[in-house]
């Protein structure tokens, strides 16, 4: 099972949703964790009876909402030992440190920082990483909308200090490209639809994905894309 790490304050719920929904069509099972203070999965996925801490189904994707931990998951569904009988990859979106800490992101495979450049979101993204035992490799994943240099340096400046080892290349995604009208129609309709998605912001969903998928993404991701837009 791989397990994955989106950290940050921004709002990352549909941007993990979207990559969730292309993991699931290239068949694998997916299971979207839900560990923000906020918790927005509550409000913009569907669910039937919502309580404390739930799992439900979204577009073949499993979201769990209020679990601090991922011992706390496995008792829901009554596993004893690891996760693996029921998913082959989970997505864990958190913006603290007892999300991180409870999901054990320090021994995922994967480690992205998502983030816009407002105060909030990169010091409250950062404040999640305040308890790390060791450092750990995170990937940039950047909205912006002229994605300049003066922007990412400042980020650098006010992680000095943090147990962060920066990759060297950064994920981009346009926040003034018509996407958020598409994904706010996503939200009002239940649906998870790529159709009038910009080139750049599916660019940047194939690039994790296959990120993810390692070796056995590449061309199987793509065709998932277009699934997807056909289903729209």
């Amino acid at each position: 099972m791989k397990r994955i790490g989106f950290i940050g304050g921004y709002d990352k719920t549909d941007l993990i949703i979207n990559i969730a929904k292309i993991l699931t069509v290239v068949g694998n099972r997916v299971l979207v964790v839900d560990a923000t203070v906020p918790q927005k999965a509550r409000y913009i996925v569907p669910v039937i009876n919502p309580t404390l801490m739930y799992i439900t189904e979204y577009e073949d994707i499993d979201v769990a909402v209020g679990f601090k931990r991922e011992e706390d998951i496995k008792n829901y569904l009554g596993i004893s030992g690891e996760m693996d009988s029921e998913y082959d990859i989970i997505l864990v979106d958190t913006d603290n440190s007892e999300g991180f800490q409870g999901f054990y992101l320090e021994e995922a495979q994967k480690n992205y920082f998502v983030t816009s450049f407002d105060i909030y979101s990169l010091k409250k993204g950062l404040e999640a990483l305040n308890n790390l035992r060791s450092a750990i490799t995170l990937t940039k994943v950047l909205f912006s909308k002229e994605m300049l240099k003066e922007e990412d340096d400042y980020l650098n400046f006010l992680s000095l200090g943090y147990k962060v080892i920066w990759d060297d290349y950064r994920i981009y995604f346009p926040v003034e490209n018509g996407d958020m009208s598409v994904i706010y129609e996503n939200q009002r309709v239940s649906k998870v639809k790529f159709k009038k998605l910009s080139v750049q912001y599916k660019d940047g969903l194939a690039y994790i994905a296959e990120e993810i998928l390692g070796d056995t993404g590449g061309s199987k991701v793509r065709k998932a894309i277009k699934t997807i837009e056909k289903g729209a």
